[in-house]
């Protein structure tokens, strides 16, 4: 449901959605229940506006995310598997779920200072808090900071449980623009910035335990808090060097800190803080070389940090360095009316890409590391072309490389009673970056009935869409990966404008109309046991044929 007010007395606008969303899930219990709020309220000046959004999300989702094995996956019966919540005996528990709720304000000013010049400022608030809950079999009691019990003469040391892990967090800052256009419009240029703040609580609770030995109400058995900042200020350029001919540049500095609970190199869990310093530039040509085409080229560096438990799990020896990207594009546009064609080339060259490689480092946790080089090189199309009247084909295709030039992958060992016994080494070069396909295609096609009259018309598109194999980790081991899919969606839209309002409009989609099996995403831990390889995966399969409606009356 979703209203608007237009422009009242000239100065002011109102806007509004609510929606909810559940579902049953396609795994098993894999249930869901969304819920959200959209408002909005803006003063409409003659040079300036004030507008506050505020918008709220709660969901809660029975997890599904250990996925499904891949011996499952051809069964339709057994494809669907779901382990989450099965540690409890007999059915599973009923709230192994994830239960989390975001609500975001915003305040956003805008004023025209002078016909030249342009102010833009936001300030933004977003509060997070939820947890996920589990149960758990036959947990140590000494892993919750509990004590061992007696009963009947014997030691009770471990106990079935429910605990839920939390997230409260807040994030919270402000952005700006300001901008210049000169009189003869060949400059136009902004100056802008932003410094945000990212703090999180996360802890852990015992809601239910079947030995509660010496537990408290609400007792908290961890507690580990994060803090990021993130600043920034650049500067952009785009200036007409010749009549068909443009130039920009982009200049941004960023800094980044943490303060976090870690270890040190002593092994001890001390607060920290690190810094890190970026420099983000872009330059390119846009030229165009007639009424109907295009063409461009760029540069650009961009440099990406390590996340929190890069650093949380690691100590000042292992952890990883930021990586950088540079990334090289060239593209073409043309547009003969009927038809139109994009195609644009990329390079895109790491260094220091981070990436796991199941090592484990000196605190005993597996953390990303750097891999000294790697690289995409691909070809994008776009393009559509109006084939008859009413008849319209549309479609993109990215053919790549994606490689790893080289790097060490660490295999953990165990023996016939799976003790652990260290790892090995295995060196890899010019394999395959991980959920990263060589090819992905796209194509619709769109048939429209009564386009001329004026109470309803009605549109037919076909929709379909290819991915090419993707693998699991950088190894490129076809028995680690994911198989190529294609899947066909079919979409009917009438619409018809009766005189009670403007429009009505009746969607129906059927997805997956051919019913295709395929999965988008899957894990996998590579080990040795008893002196032989092993795999363990979870593969996610999507649903099959299955049907959404929709009804939208607009006044």
């Amino acid at each position: 449901l979703q209203f608007g007010t237009g422009l009242l007395k000239d100065r002011f606008t109102i806007d509004g959605r609510l929606s909810r969303i559940t579902s049953d899930g396609y795994i098993d219990r894999a249930t869901a229940d969304l819920q959200s709020y959209y408002l909005s309220g803006a003063f409409m000046g003659e040079k300036s506006s004030l507008r506050f959004i505020t918008f709220s999300g709660h969901e809660v989702t029975y997890q599904a995310w250990y996925g499904v094995p891949p011996e499952f996956l051809d069964n339709e019966d057994e494809r669907t598997f779901n382990p989450a919540g099965t540690e409890k005996e007999g059915e599973p528990h009923d709230d192994e779920v994830d239960d989390y709720r975001q609500t975001h304000y915003q305040l956003l000013y805008n004023n025209q200072l002078n016909p030249n010049w342009n102010l833009n400022l936001a300030l933004h608030y977003t509060q997070g808090q939820g947890f996920f809950e589990q149960y758990k079999a036959d947990q140590a009691l000494a892993d919750y900071g509990l004590d061992n019990i007696s009963m009947g003469g014997e030691v009770v040391s471990t106990t079935d449980l429910i605990r839920r892990l939390w997230l409260d967090n807040d994030f919270y800052g402000g952005v700006y623009g300001l901008n210049y256009q000169s009189p003869s419009g060949k400059l136009d240029a902004t100056l802008g910035g932003g410094f945000h703040i990212y703090e999180g609580r996360h802890f852990g609770e015992v809601t239910w335990a079947e030995f509660a030995s010496n537990s408290e109400k609400d007792e908290r058995y961890y507690e580990n808090d994060a803090r990021k900042s993130d600043f920034n200020i650049f500067a952009k350029f785009n200036y007409q060097l010749l009549p068909r001919l443009n130039a920009y540049l982009d200049l941004q500095y960023r800094r980044v800190g943490y303060d976090f609970l870690g270890f040190n190199r002593d092994g001890e869990n001390v607060e920290q803080s690190v810094a890190l310093d970026f420099f983000n530039p872009k330059a390119g040509l846009y030229y165009e070389l007639g009424p109907r085409s295009n063409a461009y080229a760029s540069f650009a560096v961009a440099n990406r940090e390590p996340n929190r438990n890069d650093y949380v799990e690691s100590t000042a020896d292992s952890r990883p360095e930021p990586e950088t990207l540079y990334n090289t594009e060239v593209g073409y546009r043309h547009n003969w009316g009927q038809a139109a064609l994009g195609i644009n080339a990329y390079h895109m060259y790491y260094r220091d890409q981070l990436a796991l490689n199941g090592e484990v480092n000196d605190v005993g946790a597996y953390t990303r590391i750097n891999i000294d080089e790697s690289y995409r090189l691909g070809l994008e199309l776009v393009g559509g072309a109006q084939i008859l009247p009413g008849l319209r084909l549309d479609g993109n295709a990215t053919f790549s490389q994606n490689k790893v030039s080289a790097f060490t992958e660490f295999v953990d060992v165990y023996d016939a009673d799976f003790n652990w016994l260290g790892q090995e080494a295995v060196q890899h070069e010019n394999t395959d970056l991980s959920f990263s396909p060589d090819v992905i295609a796209g194509a619709s096609l769109t048939y429209e009935l009564f386009r001329q009259n004026p109470k309803h018309d009605v549109a037919f598109t076909l929709l379909n869409k290819y991915v090419g194999r993707q693998y699991i980790d950088n190894t490129s081991d076809l028995e680690n990966s994911i198989d190529p899919y294609t899947f066909s969606d079919l979409r009917i839209r009438y619409v018809f404008r009766p005189g009670f309002a403007r429009e009505v409009a009746l969607t129906l989609l059927a997805r997956n109309i051919f019913d295709a099996l395929f999965e988008t995403n899957a894990w996998s831990y590579r080990y040795i046991y008893d002196g032989s390889v092993a795999l363990d995966q979870g593969y996610f399969p999507q649903a099959g044929r299955n049907f959404l409606v929709g009804v939208m009356v607009g006044f």
